[in-house]
């Protein structure tokens, strides 16, 4: 049976921002938007906003900052000619003093005027990379999302934002290791070569089977799980920084930008 992300897979990047901004399509985003790149979104209060950009420039692995919006304007328009951050993403999470408080299809009722959204660039940005290079990816083949673990590596603090970076895991052969590293170094807006490969619990995982986020992933016999820095980093800062409220993606529910997945630097001017 066809499913919408099936329907979605093959469709232009108009296509898939209108069926999201729409609330027709709330399922994660990996595989869609083919060439374009992905980004985890957090949304602050001005007050908070230049300490999370200082935590985001200590740690550009985990948070590699793509876009800003100016204050109190949800139009991102380093990001392309019509992105709404209030609707554009599938899924939103919503904390309230640090606590993950629920989820929304769109945010507009929540918006106010001293709001800064922050894009940070995300791994299912290589992962089309990955495809085209013929190195298979469980989630993206079963429409599952990626699962993503806590680890015990410290991010750099900055005000009261401070963390142990999160990862997102892929089971690769390792026929196909070193080129899945060097396919995904291209890609530095998007966590570029993974931080880990092999035994997890050297970085704090204790159990593969049963990530803290996304959906478990099978490893088939000889397999190797390998680990890249994730954006839902920013989300446990945000637990420990407790602001009054804060605003994510739901994890694997990214925005999808105009921008070319191979770009290589921050873009600093309106997207054509």
């Amino acid at each position: 049976m066809t499913t919408e992300f099936d329907r979605l897979r093959d469709a232009d990047l108009p296509s898939v921002r209108a069926e999201i901004r729409a609330g027709r399509y709330a399922g994660h985003t990996a595989g869609l938007g083919r060439g374009h790149l992905q980004a985890n979104i957090v949304i602050l209060p001005e007050a908070q906003a230049l300490d999370f950009m200082r935590f985001c420039q200590r740690n550009p692995k985990p948070c590699p900052l793509v876009g800003v919006s100016d204050t109190g304007d949800p139009m991102m328009h380093t990001l392309g000619r019509d992105i709404d951050i209030r609707s554009d993403v599938p899924a939103y999470n919503i904390y309230r003093h640090g606590r993950l408080e629920g989820s929304a299809p769109d945010i507009r009722d929540l918006w106010t005027d001293d709001m800064v959204a922050f894009a940070l660039g995300c791994s299912f940005t290589f992962e089309h990379a990955l495809m085209q290079a013929g190195i298979p990816l469980w989630h993206v083949e079963n429409d599952t999302t990626v699962p993503m673990f806590r680890t015990n590596i410290d991010c750099a603090p900055a005000g009261a934002f401070r963390s142990r970076m999160v990862v997102s895991m892929r089971a690769v052969d390792p026929s196909r290791l070193t080129e899945a590293e060097r396919i995904s170094r291209r890609y530095p807006l998007a966590h570029g070569a993974p931080i880990h490969h092999g035994a997890p619990d050297e970085i704090g995982i204790t159990d593969i089977t049963r990530p803290d986020w996304g959906d478990p992933m099978p490893l088939a016999e000889g397999q190797v799980p390998v680990f890249w820095a994730c954006g839902v980093t920013p989300q446990v800062a945000i637990e420990a920084a407790a602001p009054p409220l804060c605003i994510t993606h739901k994890p694997g529910h990214m925005l999808i930008t105009d921008i070319p997945e191979d770009c290589e630097t921050p873009v600093l001017t309106p997207a054509e």
